[in-house]
């Protein structure tokens, strides 16, 4: 009769523990097939009402865009935060070339109609979060009247609508075929998940075990401040370089910078980790905004990062005081 598989994973695990680098990938390969055969019957989140996940929204707006974001059907917190996120980067003296202005963007045009003096104080001041998140909240829900006689997703299109104008989206019955719109829309629905949060437990990706195997493949390769991995870097990345790359090579693109590659998917508690899953370290644990680290979990509380300039890819602890959250990057 041949061992047990309790038998043959604990005689991996023994070895794995008594060898180098090279025992502790195996046994990395090894607890990521593991982990994804025991979870792949997990189900994902169910749906209720919207909440913001953990530091996704500075402090100083999340209760302002929790009030907000719940003002009409075709709007949620975590949508109204993607759209700010997209705006602004939740930056309030925000200025565009075409004079869009504040944390919501609004033209001054716009601004004159629409704009709102929520907090009292006597002035409608577009600069001035209280009142621009409420304006944008209350431009939203018009737009999404104004449309709703459109066929397609109700969301979709009042975002169109903040983006191309209300006719557009009339016009062409839908989100209308300008690209930029087209991918105003696309981005904000996608970055909506990251910033909901769970309320249920997460489905893994098919991504995460090849996102690893391209990390380990790097171990070893010296640290580079804003290394990208090229030839004429000599192959080097520093850590969102390497996470970038990473999930490039299974097909997932996301942003270069660490803090904003932290709203590419949902955020899984830190109990329910699974390998793949990028792992993030701020300065600030109420704000992604201050997050200064990324590195890819790879299970039993380590993951593969590219720690600082000095150092080499390599296997790290993830427990520590600055740990912020994780987030699950999402091909979708």
């Amino acid at each position: 009769m041949g061992e047990g598989w309790a038998v043959r994973r604990r005689r991996a695990w023994l070895l794995a523990i008594g060898g180098g680098v090279g025992s502790l990938s195996l046994f990395v390969t090894l607890l990521v097939v593991g982990t994804y055969v025991a979870s792949a019957g997990l189900p994902g989140a169910v749906g209720g009402a919207v909440g913001l996940a953990k530091g996704s929204v500075p402090a100083a707006y999340a209760g302002l865009v929790q009030k907000w974001g719940n003002l009409c059907k075709a709007l949620n917190p975590a949508l109204l935060a993607a759209q700010l996120n997209q705006e602004s980067g939740f930056n309030p003296k925000a200025q565009s070339p075409a004079k869009a202005q504040g944390i919501a963007q609004f033209i001054p045009a716009t601004w004159a109609t629409h704009g709102m003096d929520a907090n009292g104080d006597g002035k409608k001041n577009v600069h001035d979060p209280e009142d621009a998140i409420p304006s944008a909240a209350s431009y939203d829900c018009k737009l999404a009247a104004n449309v709703k006689s459109v066929p397609g997703d109700a969301s979709d299109n009042m975002l169109a609508a903040y983006n191309a104008g209300p006719y557009a989206v009339l016009k062409y019955r839908g989100v209308p075929p300008y690209s930029e719109t087209k991918n105003y829309v696309s981005t904000i629905r996608k970055m909506e998940q990251s910033f909901a949060a769970p309320t249920g437990r997460l489905s893994p990706t098919k991504q995460g075990a090849g996102a690893i195997a391209f990390a380990q493949s790097k171990l070893g390769t010296p640290y580079l401040w804003g290394g990208n991995g090229t030839a004429e870097q000599g192959g080097r990345f520093d850590c969102s370089g390497l996470t970038k790359a990473a999930y490039a090579k299974v097909g997932v693109k996301l942003p270069r910078v660490a803090n904003d590659q932290y709203n590419t998917g949902p955020h899984p508690k830190r109990s329910e980790l699974l390998p793949g899953d990028l792992v993030f370290f701020a300065n600030d644990l109420t704000s992604s905004r201050s997050i200064h680290h990324v590195g890819i979990y790879v299970g039993g509380g380590k993951m593969i990062n590219a720690p600082y300039t000095g150092a080499k890819i390599r296997y790290d602890p993830i427990d520590s005081p600055d740990y912020f959250g994780a987030t699950r990057p999402s091909a979708k």
